[in-house]
């Protein structure tokens, strides 16, 4: 007797009878899943025959919600949950994880994070049973990870505190590809079945075409092509003759790519970019007309005959098969998409490929086709799983396939770019080669119930409020990647195409700028903040290297209500983390800890006055910091901690309420000297103290944080540190100072040394400066403020002359004073008007003009 399948409350027969129910209750629910953001690009049909509900989805996922309240009442009888689990301080511990394991190569995508470091934070920041969010989920390392957490050993246990069990994600993204392979990957299979039924489907297309990668061996027998490489063709521009890149440009003995080719008819040298490539006229069988497209020829054949493998010139047979292959006509072949204009689009387009099938050799494309097209119509119960491996292989059977002595080297990362020379590889192979990583895949992944949802995280109305316990995520970054052009050539295969309207990136061909970026990286935020659970934690991978992103992502979080509590460098060749203190200095992956107050904190914040509110958002803060971090065995300083971050972490939470600043950084720091116990520069509270000083005795080295110094702030920071150990005349700092201030950001000016120290440092009767004590602080700082803000009137009067250009070089200090005080006069516009007028980018890298800015054009 077949067991019954329970979902959502109601039984079935079988998985098949599940889904039909299902996806008539989808095409139900199509009108009005439409109004969500992201909802994709393609037939009705295709959508809901694609999608596996109520589980996975292809379009906003309208069961969510029914899921969640299910898991939260199964939490009630897990065994290993705690009703009083709260997580306080953020997961700062090194990170080191590989990424050669079956389940990470299973599957080619632009980015991924590999599941086992994922599972360090799940483990960390939830309990068995809790839910997991990941709004930009890519392949579902996320989803992999809250799975595996069921059966991985304790290997955790001592290193995080957490409890091994299963946690329930689930998985959001904007691209179709992405949702399509995360389903794969967070769905069981049979491995064997999906190789026994993969292998039949192969069987029939081989003998069919076949014929179409055999070669002639030596004794005029057929052998079976391996792969065959092919290389571009240029001409001269001396003799206008042609020539192929392989014989010319290229040492295959060597393995070596020339800079300058030789011309082999004329015996000019020229250098491969001021050479014209070679044009072919080809007649297209899909489209029905002739295109002008860049010319490839054969150039070496690996076969494989008898059992063993052989490598060849192609003869007359291989040009004459290559090119008649180029011209077979086959039925039904699928799919036709044109090639969008776009950022990264340009280069297929301007050598002639209008379409998506223009990106592969005549016969692969020809093969995936028919291999594809004998899926679709049997429509087997493993069709989405073979559909997954067949999409595994797609971009390494393209044209983009570059190639490498010795060795299948894939496409190059980020971009649709074609290659001087490409493996164009046998499809069949590349099928059973990637059918054993498939099969590896499906014997480890057992765990069902992860939820796979294709949308834009800026709208996530179909998932309530406060009810997620923790997010972790890698969204994309500025200009990093674009995602749906380039995963185009998976979804023009699935039928169903990314809506990029709402896509996150800087995009010049989808007129989307830094601060456009900034802006629906905000919506998805606010968006996160809104489903996660009050005291509960977010983490984002940031993986970007400008500063601009980097603060634009910062005033997003800030901006939608979560608080930063560490911000922490992954160095993915060490594993290891190292604060990061400036914006400019991210130069790696970063790992950002922030957290959603808690409802009491939010209500007991509202009620406060005055400095009572200060102290008690600084004392909440600094309860979800971390204690105590080593680098080598070594005690390692906590940026966070500092009274500079703490400053304007308070700055921040003050500005995203709409409320004026309450207190300036001198009185801030004097307060903190009352209020809190000081520790190499940081900050806690009595009863951190006591373990920090307990850890610190254990590993007594101390790593001091070193200061870049880009702005005038961060030059007042690196004097007052230097001038704190001892008086030092001017003559003796200026070396240094020099020095220090070698990476100052365009356009930002900086006063004169002498200048800096007259306004906030005092000299003593033998010439030599100190650091004010707290009296003589406030007085330089009441006249550094004057000045800063006669400087900030200045560009105010710039920008208001009749035809003003914009300013190329500004104060930022003076900028900084200048907004801080149009804010507490409610002055918006003034902020906006000049904020436009400043050169972007230090706008853009300046965390706290950004977000003046950002919240006055809000306002107004």
């Amino acid at each position: 007797m077949t067991e019954k399948i329970e979902c959502l409350g109601k039984e079935f027969n079988s998985d098949e009878e599940r889904r039909e129910y299902f996806r008539n209750e989808l095409r139900n629910k199509l009108p009005e899943l439409k109004r969500i953001e992201g909802f994709p690009v393609g037939d009705d049909e295709d959508i809901i025959a694609l999608s596996d509900p109520p589980y996975y989805t292809v379009c906003p996922n309208p069961w969510i919600n029914n899921f969640i309240s299910e898991w939260e009442t199964e939490k009630e009888s897990i065994q290993k949950r705690k009703k009083d689990f709260i997580i306080n301080q953020p997961y700062a511990s090194d990170v080191s994880e590989g990424k050669n394991n079956s389940i990470y190569k299973t599957h080619s995508y632009h980015t991924k994070v590999p599941h086992p470091a994922i599972m360090r934070y799940i483990m960390h920041y939830t309990q068995p049973g809790d839910l997991v969010l990941d709004g930009f989920s890519g392949t579902g390392m996320t989803g992999v990870a809250a799975a595996f957490l069921e059966k991985s050993s304790d290997v955790f246990k001592d290193d995080i505190g957490g409890i091994n069990g299963h946690r329930h994600a689930i998985l959001i993204d904007l691209s179709t590809a992405a949702g399509f392979i995360s389903y794969n990957y967070n769905t069981p299979s049979d491995g064997y079945e999906l190789v026994k039924y993969s292998e039949e489907l192969l069987c029939k297309i081989e003998k069919e075409l076949s014929w179409m990668y055999e070669t002639n061996h030596s004794n005029g027998k057929k052998g079976k092509i391996n792969f065959t490489v092919l290389s571009e063709v240029f001409v001269c521009s001396n003799c206008a003759n042609e020539f192929t890149y392989w014989n010319n440009g290229y040492s295959y003995e060597l393995d070596l790519h020339f800079e300058d080719i030789t011309c082999p008819h004329c015996n000019v040298k020229s250098n491969k970019r001021s050479l014209e490539r070679a044009w072919e006229t080809y007649f297209d069988p899909e489209l029905e007309n002739t295109l002008k497209i860049i010319k490839h020829v054969p150039v070496q054949i690996n076969y494989s005959f008898g059992g063993k493998r052989f490598i060849k010139e192609p003869d007359d047979f291989d040009i004459e098969l290559y090119n008649r292959t180029k011209e077979f006509k086959y039925p039904d072949i699928k799919p036709l998409d044109l090639i969008p204009k776009g950022d990264k689009t340009g280069e297929p387009l301007r050598i002639g490929y209008t379409n998506i099938h223009h990106l592969f050799t005549r016969r692969n494309f020809v093969f995936i086709s028919a291999y594809l097209n004998a899926l679709f119509q049997e429509k087997h119960s493993y069709w989405r799983n073979v559909m997954f491996l067949i999409t595994g292989i797609i971009p390494r059977a393209s044209l983009m396939h570059k190639f490498k002595k010795g060795q299948t080297t894939g496409t190059t990362s980020g971009t649709l770019y074609i290659p001087s020379l490409i493996y164009e590889y046998n499809v069949s192979k590349m099928i059973r080669e990637r059918v054993r990583y498939t099969k590896q895949l499906y014997l480890q992944i057992k765990l069902k119930g992860n939820i796979v949802s294709c949308q834009s995280a800026t709208d996530l109305k179909n998932i309530n409020s406060n009810s997620l316990d923790y997010i972790f995520t890698d969204p994309p970054f500025g200009a990093n990647l674009m995602y749906s052009e380039l995963n185009l050539i998976w979804e023009s295969f699935l039928k169903v195409l990314t809506s990029n309207k709402k896509e996150a990136i800087e995009n010049r061909s989808q007129n989307k700028s830094t601060l456009d970026y900034q802006e629906l990286m905000t919506s998805c935020f606010i968006e996160f903040h809104r489903v996660l659970k009050p005291n509960k934690w977010m983490t984002v991978e940031f993986s970007n290297t400008s500063a601009a992103v980097w603060n634009g992502i910062q005033t997003s979080l800030q901006k939608a209500g979560f608080v930063i509590a560490n911000v922490a460098g992954l160095d993915k060749k060490q594993g290891s983390f190292n604060a990061v203190n400036n914006a400019t200095s991210v130069k790696q992956d970063l790992v950002i800890s922030c957290y959603k107050p808690s409802s009491e904190f939010e209500n007991k914040f509202a009620s406060l006055q005055g400095d009572f509110a200060i102290w008690d958002f600084v004392s909440e803060h600094l309860h979800h910091l971390p204690i105590h971090t080593l680098i080598e065995s070594n005690t390692t300083a906590i940026i966070e901690r500092s009274p500079k971050i703490l400053f304007d972490r308070l700055i921040t939470f003050y500005l995203m309420r709409g409320l004026p600043i309450p207190i300036d950084a001198r009185d801030f720091q004097e307060g903190l000297k009352q209020k809190f116990i000081e520790r190499d520069g940081m900050y806690f509270t009595a009863e951190q103290v006591a373990e920090y000083d307990e850890k610190k005795a254990k590993a007594p080295g101390f790593v001091q944080l070193s200061l870049i110094v880009t702005n005038e702030s961060d030059a007042i920071e690196w004097l007052k540190d230097r001038l704190r150990k001892k008086s030092e005349k001017y003559q003796d700092i200026m070396p240094d100072f020099r020095i220090a201030t070698q990476s100052l950001r365009k356009g930002d000016t900086l006063p004169e040394l002498q200048d800096i120290l007259n306004e906030s440092f005092i000299q003593d009767a033998d010439g030599k400066w100190r650091t004010p004590n707290p009296n003589e602080a406030k007085d330089r700082e009441a006249l550094r403020n004057k000045a800063l803000l006669k400087d900030f009137s200045v560009y105010m009067a710039e920008i208001n002359k009749p035809k003003a250009k914009k300013l190329k070089e500004v104060r930022v200090e003076a900028l900084r004073a200048g907004f801080k005080n149009c804010w507490e006069q409610k002055d918006f516009k003034t902020i906006v008007e000049l904020g436009d007028k400043i050169p972007q980018n230090i706008l853009l890298e300046d965390e706290q003009l950004l977000m003046y800015y950002d919240i006055a054009k809000d306002r107004i």
